[in-house]
């Protein structure tokens, strides 16, 4: 047994020393094709669970910036369409800023009245001629009759060409403007406007949307972004298509959301006037931190000269009024501070005094404006980008480098640009924060174009239509949405005419007369507060008599609120 069990235990020894030398060879010859998958999952494993620690990473992130910043994520996200006191504060500036062509711009004090009264001069203007242009399509269903709260008139139809901007050309829809009596197109052929359209408006869609459409057939601008920036200088100005050359800034380009989706409104959280930031005195009192947050409503506007400050309270959410207290305050060498997304921007005594006529380019806003209208004293400090890319609209705002030369010819180039943090700004429902752009290595397409800048009141670019091109000199404007060049309309061919209402033909608004505009008028006491003791000297001497009869005739109008014709300025 003993034998036969050694033997059993030999044989079950041997077995076992064979297996496992069996799983050892198994194991050995294994160990290459196991070791590599496993690396493959592990590989698999360790950015999964990276993958997964980014998302927690970001999740937390927006956690701290929603606990930080929860009043204004609270709020819904466009409050200038969906906040029903808001909207309305919102809805009363973009109706000042679109609905007047005179646009507070600016005039000495000997052609003022002639401002008023000058007829426009269709003469002095190029016209659209539609018999000449191979590629014209008239639309003439669709007419419009614009008449603006000035007396202003412009009238005319829809028409689709071949428009040509900068470098870049696109098939377009436009307007024909038939008639028109407003002097400020004297020696003009029309308007660029430049701002975003409005849901249901009987107006063309405007030209740079057109050229980006992705639908569009007709342009070789499908590459281009739906983005420009624009500038001013003393004595020139430029707009830039697709983004903005960074050598035009010298800082920063800081970027928020828009307030609205169809224009260009930030909110101003603070407007200081002062000699320094610290003693300035503080223009926007706002009566509680809700008004606060919110701001005043103010559209980016180069179609506006000056910058235009509220008149009154707001409809009482202001404990002051901010026009009296910049002309109690008003002293030359003085700048303004404008907070907009918790950042300061500074508009020094520079860009809102104009040297060369000895004038103040800040105004009064109209009765019934709740806002401000940040006007082309801005763009003389600050390079702005407006952002259209998105649902919503994106503006930029960074430092102007001061040495930069605008360019005097159409530019086009390439560039890597930083751009706006949009993860960031879609987290926002408000405007009360601004983001530093992020780096992209994407090289962009930019257009640069120069603009003609009327001592920095007015700018005018040149735009081509039709087949062969026909130019045209425009009003630049990024407060309007129009587009449209004159043309005579006893010049249209048969076929259009006879397609048109019959009263285009009986009518001539061309001699039509504007009505003379009124604005509050800062009281006597701080306009004089502002002034030179010299200069109230001599106006005490020379005036003392006048000045009495009128502050008696004044004094007997009961309730009426104290006015005067604009005189510094055209009528808003």
């Amino acid at each position: 047994t003993m034998k036969e069990t050694g033997g059993g235990t030999m044989v079950g020894r041997g077995l076992v020393s064979a297996m496992a030398l069996a799983c050892l060879v198994g194991f050995s010859m294994a160990v290459p094709t196991t070791m590599k998958e496993t690396g493959r999952q592990a590989a698999k494993d360790f950015n999964a669970y990276f993958a997964r620690e980014d998302v927690r990473t970001d999740v937390r992130e927006l956690e701290d910036f929603a606990r930080k910043h929860a009043d204004q994520m609270a709020r819904d996200e466009l409050p200038c369409d969906t906040d029903p006191s808001f909207k309305v504060q919102c809805a009363s500036v973009s109706r000042h800023a679109r609905m007047h062509t005179r646009k507070f711009k600016v005039a000495d004090e000997k052609s003022s009245n002639k401002l008023f009264d000058e007829a426009y001069r269709p003469q002095d203007s190029r016209h659209f001629d539609a018999s000449k242009s191979s590629t014209f399509v008239p639309q003439t269903s669709q007419t419009f009759d614009l008449n603006y709260a000035d007396g202003s008139h412009l009238r005319g139809f829809s028409g689709v060409d071949q428009v040509y901007m900068g470098d870049y050309k696109a098939t377009s829809p436009f307007g024909v403007i038939t008639d028109c009596n407003s002097p400020d197109f004297n020696g003009v052929d029309g308007i660029l406007g430049f701002g975003l359209p409005k849901a249901g408006s009987d107006l063309p869609t405007p030209v740079l949307f057109a050229m980006t459409d992705a639908e569009n057939k007709d342009t070789n601008a499908a590459n281009l972004k739906r983005k420009f920036s624009f500038f001013s200088t003393d004595d020139a100005a430029e707009v830039q298509l697709g983004g903005y050359d960074p050598a035009t800034t010298s800082g920063t380009m800081w970027y928020t959301p828009a307030l609205a989706s169809d224009d260009f409104i930030v909110g101003v959280t603070s407007l200081k006037f002062g000699d320094n930031y610290g003693s300035a005195v503080e223009l926007l009192q706002f009566r509680s931190k809700a008004q606060r947050n919110y701001g005043a409503p103010s559209i980016m506007d180069s179609g506006t000269s000056c910058l235009v400050i509220p008149a009154d309270s707001m409809q009482g959410q202001l404990a002051n009024v901010p026009w009296d207290d910049f002309a109690k305050h008003w002293k030359k060498g003085r700048s303004f501070w404008l907070e907009i997304g918790q950042k300061t921007w500074e508009v020094p005594f520079s860009s809102w005094y104009l040297a060369e006529t000895d004038q103040t380019c800040v105004q009064p806003s109209p009765e019934g404006m709740q806002g401000l209208l940040v006007g082309d004293v801005f763009f003389r400090e600050y390079i702005v980008e407006f952002d259209m890319t998105g649902h919503k609209p994106i503006i930029g705002i960074a430092p102007l480098n001061k040495h930069y030369v605008p360019v005097t010819r159409n530019v086009l180039a390439n560039f890597e640009l930083n751009t706006a943090p949009v993860a960031k700004l879609r987290a926002l429902r408000g405007n009360e924060v601004m983001y530093p752009a992020q780096h992209q290595e994407v090289l962009t397409q930019v257009d640069r174009i120069p603009i003609v800048n009327q001592k920095g009141t007015q700018y005018f670019m040149d735009v081509g239509i039709g087949t062969p091109r026909q130019t045209f000199t425009v009003i630049f404007d990024t407060g309007s949405t129009v587009f449209g060049v004159f043309a005579n309309k006893h010049d249209l061919p048969a076929h259009i005419k006879n397609q048109l209402p019959g009263y285009y033909f009986s009518e001539n608004l061309h001699s039509l007369a504007q009505t003379s505009v009124r604005v509050r008028e800062v009281p006597f006491f701080q306009r004089i507060a502002g002034s030179s003791v010299s200069a109230v000297a001599v106006l005490a001497v020379l005036n003392v008599v006048m000045i009495a009869l009128i502050v008696v005739a004044r004094r007997k109008r009961s309730g009426k609120r104290q006015e005067q014709p604009v005189r510094l300025y055209g009528a808003i």
